[in-house]
């Protein structure tokens, strides 16, 4: 179990779940710590804009504390944007942009019929063939957040479902698995209402460039992640509430730190990406 499986993780459902009450001019801000063994690791800041029938989500992911001050220095950014029909959410592209120890990479998704995907890569991504994702696997593959998107609409159901996850060199499934609902109240986490439905989440790497050998990868799949999705208001949205996960040396750790909700200002209307 590593920093990047978590992070992955949670990226896959932090920002869809306020969709489907999206209707209005509004705005989420959603802001998660990541600890391991208690010490401050990963900090994740995310901004939800729904307009009507478009959305425009952003999520920065960074180290703080003391993993900052004596591992790699590490930046993220995801973007997901598109719009709504009957059938939920449509994503239009998204994006994503990462520097680790002052190597940028980004990566730009953009989606079409049928599944169809056209990719952008900063610097070229040269893989090895062995390393190569085949066209069968990209097909109708997402990036995290648009992934996150697919199937943050389906509420209580959000535990029964398999995100086909992509970040341009990676393809993984995320699988959901409902373990059952706990009263808020019991969870620790604060601002929850109502009753907190917990999952069990499973990584299963498909293909693309990987640093981790074939035999450890199939140890930690059988490592599940434990998420608890919560309710902060009167509606049936669910957010991430807390995320944790047992490693070999110590535990790693998810919580909210804040959640806030309001209008959306004309400038950030004019904003988002169509």
């Amino acid at each position: 179990m590593r920093f990047r499986r978590a992070l992955v993780v949670l990226a896959a459902i932090l920002s869809p779940l306020a969709i489907a009450a999206a209707q209005d001019a509004r705005k989420v801000e959603i802001s998660y710590e990541i600890t391991f063994a208690g010490i401050s690791g990963f900090r994740i800041d995310l901004v939800a804009r729904f307009n009507g029938s478009t959305y425009d989500v952003e999520s920065s992911t960074f180290k703080e504390g003391m993993l900052k001050a004596v591992t790699m220095n590490y930046f993220g950014r995801n973007r997901a944007w598109g719009g709504f029909s009957p059938l939920g959410a449509q994503p239009t592209a998204g994006s994503l942009s990462i520097n680790v120890d002052g190597k940028p990479r980004t990566w730009l998704a953009q989606y079409g019929a049928a599944g169809f995907l056209q990719e952008q890569h900063n610097p070229a991504w040269k893989p090895t063939p062995q390393q190569t994702i085949p066209d069968a696997d990209r097909q109708g593959s997402l990036d995290p957040l648009s992934a996150a998107l697919s199937v943050g609409l389906a509420g209580d159901a959000a535990c029964d479902k398999t995100v086909r996850s992509n970040d341009g060199k990676r393809r993984i499934d995320i699988l959901f698995r409902k373990l059952g609902m706990e009263p808020a109240a019991s969870t620790g986490i604060a601002g929850a209402v109502g009753d907190v439905l917990v999952c069990e989440i499973y990584t299963k790497r498909v293909s693309g460039e990987f640093d981790e050998a074939p035999k450890e990868a199939e140890t930690e799949r059988e490592r599940p992640i434990k998420i608890w999705l919560a309710r902060f208001d009167n509606t049936q949205i669910r957010y991430p509430g807390k995320l944790e996960a047992n490693t070999f040396f110590a535990t790693i750790r998810g919580r909210v730190l804040s959640f806030r909700e309001g209008p959306l200002s004309d400038e950030e209307a004019r904003s988002m990406r169509r």
